[in-house]
């Protein structure tokens, strides 16, 4: 999977923990910091947990542990199709069950996707998935197998990366999972940073609009709602913590790949948000980050915090620069008291260290 870079690739990786659950009474949910897998569920295709670690505030489960995706793809050859008068674009993929973004693609239409009757169009051959109602990207890919950044390349898909129901997308390889069941496939799957930025929030309708974030810490968004990321960047990035950086940016000396920077902080130094944002994820579903808040800045700018022993924001909650939203810990694979952080631009990584202020 495209990165596996929040943490270091040398480590060995742990299969996937329960990333988030609902707590009766609003009691502080407790989510594993170093987590052993046990058996799949093959409801949800997720593993469970069997660790204790980081707190973090009552929130709904995540959308790709709710809506499972059966692996129901269309198989479409190749083809030309003559359009006839009256024909869409969307009318066209229904009928011939290829994805209209695929088509246009593949004939070099742009917006608003004008065709005319007589014109010849070549329909792309490959499997065509149909998205329904709240599903994600992470579900879809665990149902078919197929690393979630594979797809994404094969459809073009671009930030903020919300699915539509209605939307066929093309799953790109063979159908090498087909006799693999559910909790098989569930296993095989590894979360990481980019998965949860580009296949994390749930297909919504055509016509809908994702949901705004809000200040307040008690509103829990269902997994049903996308969250609207802010349009623009406001400010600057301030450094999250106070401490040393102990490892930077990029490959480190025994070839290991860092995407972030590691900062030595005390056991409990507050963990604050670099730049106004909108909550994406918080919680330990990322092997070896342990307690990690995920934070969209606008500008395509995510921000991310790892190894904290207890969460203060949930998804879709709207923060301020300097304000708390995490402790720090020494969950997940650190050593040691640390946070890790990172900046994005998009999908790729930046060193940190290039948009913070010197010291």
């Amino acid at each position: 999977m495209i990165g596996q870079r929040a943490c270091c690739r040398a480590l060995p990786l742990l299969a996937l923990g329960l990333l988030s659950a609902c707590i009766p009474g609003g009691r502080p949910q407790q989510i594993p910091s170093r987590t052993v897998a046990g058996p799949p569920d093959d409801r949800t295709g997720s593993a469970q947990p069997q660790a204790e670690g980081v707190t973090a505030p009552p929130t709904a489960p995540p959308a790709w542990e709710v809506n499972r995706v059966v692996a129901d793809a269309r198989t479409v050859a190749q083809d030309v199709h003559t359009v006839t008068r009256g024909e869409t674009l969307r009318a066209i993929a229904n009928k011939t069950g290829a994805g209209s973004e695929a088509i246009a693609r593949a004939n070099g239409l742009a917006p608003p996707f004008t065709i005319y009757p007589g014109q010849k169009l070549t329909i792309p051959g490959g499997r065509y998935h149909l998205v329904r109602e709240g599903q994600t990207g992470i579900a879809i890919a665990r149902a078919y197998g197929v690393p979630w950044s594979k797809i994404v390349s094969a459809n073009g898909l671009e930030d903020p990366y919300i699915l539509r129901t209605g939307q066929r997308i093309l799953i790109p390889g063979a159908a090498a999972t087909a006799g693999m069941s559910v909790a098989e496939r569930a296993a095989a799957f590894r979360l990481d940073i980019d998965d949860i930025l580009t296949g994390g929030e749930p297909a919504i309708e055509p016509e809908d609009k994702p949901a705004r974030a809000t200040a307040s810490p008690a509103r829990v968004l269902p997994p049903s709602a996308a969250v609207a990321p802010p349009a623009r960047l406001a400010g600057q990035f301030q450094w999250p913590a106070s401490g040393t950086v102990s490892k930077r940016f990029g490959a480190g000396e025994s070839g290991e790949r860092n995407d972030g920077i590691k900062i030595a902080v005390p056991l409990g130094t507050p963990v604050l948000a670099a730049a106004d944002g909108v909550v994406a994820y918080a919680g330990s579903g990322v092997p070896g980050l342990g307690g990690v808040v995920i934070l969209r800045h606008g500008d395509r700018y995510t921000s991310v915090y790892g190894h904290a022993k207890e969460l203060l924001v949930q998804r879709g909650q709207s923060v301020k620069r300097g304000q708390q939203i995490a402790v720090s810990g020494e969950t997940g694979y650190a050593a040691r008291p640390q946070l890790h952080f990172e900046i994005r631009q998009g999908r790729a990584p930046v060193d940190p260290l290039s948009k913070l202020p010197a010291r």
